[in-house]
């Protein structure tokens, strides 16, 4: 059984940085690319990031490029998403997806991901 756990949301203040988790059992983590998407209320959910299986290649989102970094430990079978000079506007649910081996490029966020995590809630004040 394939299980997919985001951590490290929280509140915090403008300007000021949180490192989101996800790890994934029950699946072979080097295989699958991941993504970050996040979901504000009343809008769409949105691609933030995204790392290829292979962990050779990343994509960003324009409103988070040069502020958040994705990264993959396949030892720890772990994403993260180091988040700095937030803005209120990147509050929402921040949600983690695998795809077996999903590249990262292009239109990666309009994949259909397979395994999805139950989010954690990101809020930035100002």
């Amino acid at each position: 059984q394939v299980q997919v756990v985001e951590s490290g949301g929280g509140l915090v203040q403008a300007g000021g940085s949180l490192r989101l988790s996800c790890t994934a059992s029950g699946l072979t983590f080097d295989d699958y690319g991941l993504g970050w998407f996040r979901q504000a209320p009343g809008k769409e959910r949105e691609g933030v990031s995204c790392i290829s299986w292979s962990g050779r290649s990343t994509s960003y989102a324009d409103s988070v490029k040069g502020r958040f970094t994705i990264s993959r430990d396949n030892a720890k079978n772990t994403l993260y998403l180091q988040m700095n000079s937030l803005k209120p506007e990147d509050t929402g649910m921040y949600y983690c997806a695998a795809g077996l081996r999903y590249p990262c490029s292009g239109s990666w966020a309009r994949l259909s991901y397979k395994y999805w995590g139950q989010g954690t809630q990101v809020t930035v004040s100002s």
